[in-house]
């Protein structure tokens, strides 16, 4: 294990640690449906992290639904749902140890932190109106973080010398423009089925601001 990966495992924890508060565990501890709806999402994330599609070993791409999971439980249940999932592809050689903490960074830590920052600044500086929650904060966030994700890890495998940046750019970096038209549409998706159906569902869907306009 590198300093590096090492480093990315401790600002990985320090995250997790600042996220799970003891109002958390106290709602976790004392709701069992939550209990199962967490669980259930975690198992649910570890399979859509484990569909993967690429040609090179690491350059390969798969949903995120890291957009959905923060919309529906708040940014600090997210970090834990990414965490459980990330354990249970540890656990079934999906994720090699050494690896945790720049996956978890790259693909949970940063989707969710985007999500949750355009969440706040459409809710503080644009219309409170369903079409703005399910559009902005939903397709076009879940489409962003995709894009994100994956020039981020371009930048990380040509830093850390593990492809040369041609084989980077032609195989994984490119697909940005493929991954997020479908990560866009599938939280978009299961957002608007959720406040259509069951909008006290999602934690950052508000009826009394969305639904009286």
């Amino acid at each position: 294990m590198s300093i590096f990966e090492s480093f990315c495992i401790l600002l990985y924890l320090a995250v997790l640690l600042f996220a799970i508060n003891k109002l958390t565990w106290t709602q976790l501890l004392t709701h069992s449906t939550l209990q199962h709806c967490v669980l259930a999402s975690s198992v649910i994330i570890a399979g859509l992290w484990s569909v993967k599609a690429g040609i090179y070993p690491q350059l390969e791409v798969h949903l995120l639904a890291m957009c959905t999971v923060t919309l529906v439980f708040g940014w600090r249940f997210a970090v834990l749902i990414s965490t459980l999932a990330l354990v249970l592809l540890t656990l079934f050689d999906v994720v090699p140890v050494s690896q945790i903490g720049l996956y978890g960074l790259t693909t949970a830590i940063m989707p969710i932190l985007i999500t949750y920052a355009v969440f706040l600044l459409c809710y503080h500086f644009l219309p409170r109106h369903v079409f703005v929650y399910i559009f902005i904060g939903s397709f076009l966030t879940a489409a962003l973080t995709a894009v994100v994700h994956i020039l981020t890890n371009s930048l990380l495998f040509y830093a850390l010398d593990q492809y040369d940046w041609p084989t980077i750019f032609d195989n994984y970096t490119v697909l940005a423009a493929l991954i997020w038209f479908p990560e866009a549409t599938i939280n978009g998706m299961v957002i608007t089925l959720l406040i259509i159906y069951r909008p006290h569902w999602v934690k950052t869907f508000y009826d009394k601001d969305y639904l009286a306009q």
